[in-house]
């Protein structure tokens, strides 16, 4: 590479996805198979369903609701789960029992990035959710998560009773549907090349390669 400048991914994803948290391993993968390459991962705020009340709803009654009934919600995450486990993450969709509005799960995320800990952040929430199927609607989730990555939780749990931040993340996510953004995970490598979906490891890692070889070209 002719610089050290980090290349970009940005991730638009939301914690309530579980294609997200595929993606993120998938990414991680990829990573690993191009040490030599300087990669910056920033997180970035979608959210699946937006009219979720901020007390979260009822997981059956969300899913059926949302697939036409459980049964069919019950063989669609059967495959998630497949995925999941070729990726290996043991998600345990059974102790799930709420579906959460994500925004503050989403403002935490933020937060996080001042202290250079946002990618364990996003870690810690998928955890939380999929495999310990913890509530993350409550605050005090928010904030053993804030601590347990080394933030300052007692300025997260003051800040958490406020609305601050909130409308930036509301806006965020419209300029990601503005942009084209209908699903995630996406991600965006260097600004210019979007993949959508939780694309396997391989593709991502040639994207990035990609970026830099365009970069190199462009800077040469």
């Amino acid at each position: 590479m002719a610089e050290e400048t980090a290349i970009t991914v940005d991730v638009i994803s939301d914690v309530m996805c579980p294609w997200c948290y595929i993606g993120k391993r998938h990414l991680e993968a990829a990573l690993k198979t191009i040490p030599d390459v300087p990669v910056d991962v920033r997180w970035h705020p979608y959210q699946l369903d937006p009219t979720l009340p901020r007390e979260g709803k009822d997981r059956t009654q969300y899913l059926s609701d949302k697939f036409g009934g459980i049964e069919k919600a019950r063989e669609i995450y059967a495959n998630i789960e497949a995925a999941g486990k070729a990726a290996g993450i043991p998600f345990a969709f059974d102790k799930i029992k709420l579906s959460p509005n994500t925004l503050d799960c989403h403002r935490l995320i933020l937060w996080s990035k001042s202290d250079d800990v946002q990618d364990d952040v996003v870690e810690r929430l998928f955890k939380a959710y999929f495999i310990d199927g913890e509530d993350l609607t409550k605050a005090e989730t928010l904030v053993r998560i804030s601590a347990d990555a080394g933030m300052q939780s007692d300025l997260v749990e003051q800040l958490l009773e406020t609305d601050s931040d909130m409308q930036k993340m509301v806006k965020q996510i419209e300029q990601a549907q503005e942009m084209g953004v209908t699903g995630v995970p996406c991600f965006i490598v260097d600004q210019r090349f979007a993949l959508s979906g939780a694309e396997k490891p391989e593709t991502l890692a040639a994207a990035i390669l990609h970026a830099v070889e365009t970069k190199t070209n462009e800077t040469a």
